[in-house]
């Protein structure tokens, strides 16, 4: 799949995806408007939001009347929480921490820095109270929100030069979102968050220096390689991206449980779908970033990874500062995170250090 031909695909022509949903009557039907962040046949991200309306369609058997709109179809990509909030459709695919403006505790719902890798968040939101308070904050705005999707470990990112220090962050123009580019502004860089649709040109024309994306196998197709060649291995900024599947609170709350729990069934399974996914290609694609196209793969040195924490402490208490929800929310966070942090390192961290260092894989 080419770059351009799936960031170009809705220009050309792509509207809205009626998907099949053949056994209740369409009058009985309840329309799903579900609007996305990512560009149509966007790889990674972008397949599995649509994948994941095409099983809701599916699992439903005609209970609700689906429609998928890519990023720039219907809204903006980051207009897509308002357009839900409003009503005016009924969902969004999307990553949580884009409306960090609207509140910091948003954040902690896609990923912050030195948080939770994936199987860490995902017990979280399951299991100790994370979907509780996901509810809370989202439901201040409108909206009902589900995971429904996770990239894994993020790289550091693509840079035109190499990083030796915390200094080469000082006046570094960078696209990354969220806390992680509230940790670099601290460093001294120029940070926005833009669209995954609109990266590779900022990033040829020079409009930014740097930018962090996902991993190899989402990062393969954007040809950034055409512009930075030197690519960082695993970032503090985002150990483990959760996807949300927002919903208008009031339609969420008018659903039966049978269709509920279709909606919960789906995002459930395409949160899995897409954590596996990216786990069994990212090899495959850091490989062909390498052999085919010459990139330098880098990792950040302890000097780095020390301002990164530096940094992140004052992130987190700007954050904290906001409200008495984000106090809460962090608090949550951070509790959780250091008791099932240590619980792993006790026992996944160290059988994955010993498999590796017998196997010779390190």
């Amino acid at each position: 799949m080419e770059r351009r031909k799936f960031l170009t695909s809705a220009a050309l022509g792509a509207g809205a995806a009626a998907l099949a949903s053949p056994a209740v009557a369409a009058s009985h039907a309840k329309q799903l408007t579900i609007v996305s962040t990512w560009p149509r046949d966007f790889p990674g991200l972008g397949t599995s939001a649509q994948r994941l309306a095409e099983r809701i369609a599916v699992l439903s058997n005609g209970a609700f009347n689906v429609e998928y709109f890519a990023a720039g179809e219907r809204v903006g990509a980051f207009d897509s929480f308002d357009e839900v909030a409003s009503g005016n459709s009924q969902a969004y695919i999307g990553a949580d921490y884009y409306w960090g403006g609207k509140h910091p505790a948003f954040n902690y719902f896609t990923s912050v820095p030195f948080g939770m890798s994936t199987p860490e968040w995902n017990a979280w939101i399951k299991h100790a109270g994370g979907q509780a308070l996901w509810d809370k904050l989202s439901g201040e705005f409108g909206l009902k929100a589900l995971a429904c999707g996770s990239t894994g470990t993020q790289a550091g990112g693509w840079f035109n030069k190499e990083i030796n220090s915390p200094d080469d962050f000082n006046g570094l123009k960078m696209r990354i979102p969220g806390l992680g580019g509230q940790v670099l502004s601290k460093m001294g860089a120029s940070t926005v968050s833009l669209p995954g649709g609109q990266i590779y040109e900022n990033l040829v024309s020079g409009s930014i220096e740097a930018t962090e994306w996902v991993g190899p196998y989402n990062d393969y197709f954007m040809k950034f390689y055409e512009a930075a060649k030197y690519y960082y291995t695993g970032g503090m900024h985002e150990p483990g991206g959760g996807i949300a599947f927002g919903m208008n609170k009031a339609w969420w709350d008018g659903l039966s449980d049978y269709e509920k729990a279709i909606i919960e069934a789906a995002c459930s399974e395409e949160l899995a779908l897409s954590h596996e996914e990216a786990i069994a290609k990212n090899g495959e694609y850091l490989g062909k970033l390498v052999d085919d196209h010459g990139v330098q793969v880098r990792a950040f040195n302890d000097d780095v990874w020390d301002a990164f924490g530096e940094a992140s402490a004052e992130v987190f208490e700007d954050a904290r500062a906001h409200s008495s929800l984000a106090t809460e929310v962090d608090d949550h966070f951070q509790k959780t995170l250091r008791a099932q942090g240590a619980m792993l390192a006790a026992f996944e961290g160290t059988f994955i250090n010993q498999r590796n260092r017998v196997l010779g894989l390190i």
